[in-house]
């Protein structure tokens, strides 16, 4: 009996078998508002060197463990408890999910033994949850936690990424286990079919208005120095998919704006007049296609993507359908690419040069007109920005009408230097900043919020202090859930339930341990933001704006 106990003090627990099986993934990081169903898990995740950020909410945990992840490449990790823990996370599985972010999920659940008597705070965590996964299990054997890790850690890196789910019974955590840390060895994309890279070149090759459209997955391979090489070698212009700005230098004469909600008045006539497109690295999102109007029926079109789809009938398939990997494929395509003839390269050099002159004049946001209401002119806050911030600061955004003028307006000049949440998730601006800077010390992080989005998650202003974090949080207040007020102007609704009181956003920020001011007038924001960037803990400027501001192209009088 001795020799068995003896035995049993050398095995690891289930929980720190998950751990470093976490590690080994390659997550560093991990978010979590600790409960008591996973402590046994939660204690081995530094014993593995992983660091571990308590928030103030789960919604926010999840949230920055995105963040961390699509900035950075590896995948990052969230914990809750139960279902109330569960459900709160299940914001930000959504947003992985929709942004296809590798995340792992890890929520405890409630004893073995008491599964199924509807004990405190048990839900069906695989059934419910783990349908906003990519793939989600719960585990409830030692034995067979290594191979249900395994299983999930690949899904979660193979094909398209995106989130994971475990489901962990409070009871499992502390027993042990003699099973190896499974061996997840990375998953090799295969590589484009040299046919099919001939025939997409054949296909730019010929047209007379081709366009590239670019995506995540160019940004997740690193590949945006290959894109814009392709793009030069065959004169052929490139548009970046919603909320993927970063994906090509937008002050290069190739670039025509990004698709989406807030894009240049250009960008959708000159998309649906494409003859020949290449959707590159990019799924094709309902913003991004403009309610999927694009690709238009007559335009002939290749998609490369991990795992590309075709599309309803209404829209049309591929012409060409490449599963592959965005960088390999563009390496492939430069490789073996021959420059197009010179009069085409001249016929299309012209049309290009036309079509950016047009694109600029329709992206300005600060005419420089006078501005004569109340609070900040918007498109000047976004111009301001753009003089001050060096090339390399990072850009996040929350959901709401103030983040159509950055989305037009500012130029990203180098890749990674923008995370937005493609799920359209208020409240994720501030968490995803706090994430970022935690992962890039030295250089300016900005979360642009507005009221609404950022009193959803102002409370994680204490997590930054306390983290060491130094995000420089920009808040436009309007006091309204301004695009919902929209939708119910344009539909000739009242504008029920969308009006709000004043916070006073700056002494929240003081409250928390942050620096925080106010800026009422145009002139006062440029001193106010070069303080802010050199403040030694997070910033917020709390920005008043005239509620009659709907979008760059509307004001209400």
């Amino acid at each position: 009996m001795a020799a068995a106990t003896d035995s049993a003090r050398t095995l690891r627990t289930t929980g720190r078998l998950i751990a470093d099986a976490l590690a080994d993934a390659g997550v560093e990081l991990a978010f979590t508002v600790p409960g008591e169903s996973f402590l046994g898990l939660l204690d081995s995740l530094p014993a593995a060197g992983i660091r571990v950020i308590a928030t103030r909410h789960e919604g926010a945990a999840a949230f920055m463990a995105e963040a961390a992840a699509q900035f950075s490449g590896r995948p990052a990790a969230c914990l809750g408890t139960r279902a109330v823990g569960a459900a709160n996370l299940a914001i930000g599985l959504h947003t992985a999910r929709q942004n296809s972010t590798p995340v792992v999920a890890l929520i405890g659940q409630v004893e073995r033994p008491l599964r199924g008597r509807e004990a405190f705070q048990e839900v069906d965590l695989v059934g419910s949850f783990g349908r906003l996964c990519k793939w989600a299990a719960e585990i409830d054997d030692p034995a067979t936690a290594a191979d249900i890790i395994g299983e999930g850690l690949r899904a979660m890196a193979g094909g398209r990424p995106g989130p994971v789910l475990l489901s962990l019974p409070e009871d499992l955590l502390d027993e042990p286990t003699a099973a190896a840390t499974p061996a997840v060895a990375p998953l090799v994309p295969n590589a484009p079919l040299a046919a099919d890279v001939k025939a997409t070149l054949a296909l730019l090759a010929g047209a007379e208005r081709p366009l590239i459209l670019a995506g995540g997955g160019v940004l997740r391979a690193g590949a945006t120095d290959a894109l814009v090489a392709l793009a030069e070698a065959l004169a052929v212009p490139v548009m970046a998919a919603w909320r993927r700005p970063d994906v090509f230098p937008n002050d290069h004469r190739l670039y025509l704006g990004m698709t989406g909600y807030g894009a240049a008045e250009t960008v959708l006539p000159r998309l649906i007049a494409a003859d020949a497109l290449l959707v590159v690295g990019c799924r094709l999102s309902e913003p991004t296609s403009f309610g999927y109007r694009a690709p238009a029926l007559a335009t002939s079109w290749a998609h490369v993507d991990l795992e590309p789809r075709a599309l309803d009938a209404q829209s049309g398939a591929p012409a060409i359908s490449v599963a592959a990997d965005a960088g390999d494929f563009l390496r492939a395509a430069l490789s073996a690419t021959n420059a197009p003839e010179q009069a085409t390269m001249s016929a299309r050099s012209e049309h290009v040069g036309a079509d950016r002159l047009a694109y600029l004049a329709a992206s300005v946001v600060d005419d420089n007109r006078p501005w004569t209401g109340p609070g900040v002119h918007p498109g000047r806050v976004v111009t301001t920005l753009q003089r001050l911030l060096p090339p390399d600061a990072v850009l996040t955004t929350d959901a709401g009408n103030f983040g159509l003028w950055p989305a037009r307006g500012f130029r990203f000049q180098r890749p990674r230097t923008f995370i937005g949440p493609t799920s359209g998730a208020m409240g994720y601006g501030l968490p995803a900043a706090i994430a970022v800077s935690l992962l890039t010390a030295n250089r300016p992080v900005v979360a642009l919020c507005g009221d609404g989005g950022l009193a959803m998650s102002l409370a994680e202003l204490e997590t930054a202090v306390r983290v060491g974090a130094r995000p420089v949080v920009i808040v436009f207040d309007n006091r309204r859930y301004g695009t919902i007020a929209m939708h119910q102007r344009r539909e000739g609704r009242a504008e029920l339930a969308t009006d709000l009181g004043p916070i006073d956003f700056a002494t929240l920020a003081r409250a928390c341990g942050a620096q925080g001011g106010r800026v009422t007038r145009d002139a006062e924001f440029e001193p106010a933001l070069r303080d802010a960037l050199a403040a030694d803990r997070p910033a917020l400027l709390h920005l008043e704006l005239d509620p009659r501001w709907v979008s760059p192209d509307v004001i209400v009088e």
